[in-house]
């Protein structure tokens, strides 16, 4: 299936193939990622300039991570499990901070798109059903990709305390598995030092 002209921008095809696919909720991530980081007039993070709050860990999650910068790994990724296609972004040079959600309506439902994908993901779906979902989930993706900016997404400006610099802390090791963990995530137990996989443990 050819792809649309919508998804053929360099920065777009970086989110697909880290991502994996090309979805509805890529889609939405990079609308919303694009929208911040202009709003912010920020570019994309190398350290921890721009800090990233994000309130779903589905699919437009990847997309945010690529296009600003904003990762677990560095820690100026927040994930909030609110379930909600929602972006705020903070920056720490200005002080500014932006919160990007889409909007009640922006994209009316499918009822077709999600019985397939219920199918799918029962194990049910012949082929020419997993062919008629792909060709809907494109149609859907397509959609978010081409629609105006204010008729997907409630835009404002938010004052938000950023959270302080990721630390780099020394390992010692858990007195009760031995493995090498972060000296501040220890716990004292029975005067011992655990982990909090073993703490937990010793409290089962």
């Amino acid at each position: 299936m050819e792809l649309s002209d919508s998804f053929k921008a360099e920065d777009f095809k970086k989110c697909a193939d880290f991502h994996g696919h090309i979805c509805p909720g890529l889609a939405i991530g990079y609308r919303f990622s694009k929208k911040a980081m202009d709003w912010l007039r920020e570019n994309r993070a190398d350290d921890e300039e721009v800090v990233a709050i994000i309130e779903t860990n589905a699919c437009g999650a990847d997309a945010v991570q690529v296009l600003t910068g904003c990762t677990f790994g560095k820690g100026n990724l927040i994930f909030r499990d609110y379930g909600k296609h929602v972006l705020t972004l903070l920056s720490r040079k200005s002080g500014d901070g932006v919160r990007v959600s889409l909007k009640n309506g922006a994209l009316a439902i499918d009822e077709e798109h999600q019985q397939l994908m219920g199918k799918i993901r029962k194990g049910d779906a012949t082929d020419a059903e997993k062919e008629r979902f792909q060709e809907l989930h494109l149609r859907r993706s397509r959609e978010v990709m081409e629609k105006a900016e204010e008729t997907l997404f409630d835009v404002r400006k938010v004052h938000e305390a950023l959270p302080p610099k990721a630390k780099i802390e020394p390992s010692k090791l858990c007195d009760r598995c031995g493995e090498p963990t972060m000296s501040t995530k220890l716990a004292a137990q029975d005067g011992m030092m655990l982990c909090k996989e073993c703490f937990r443990r010793e409290g089962v």
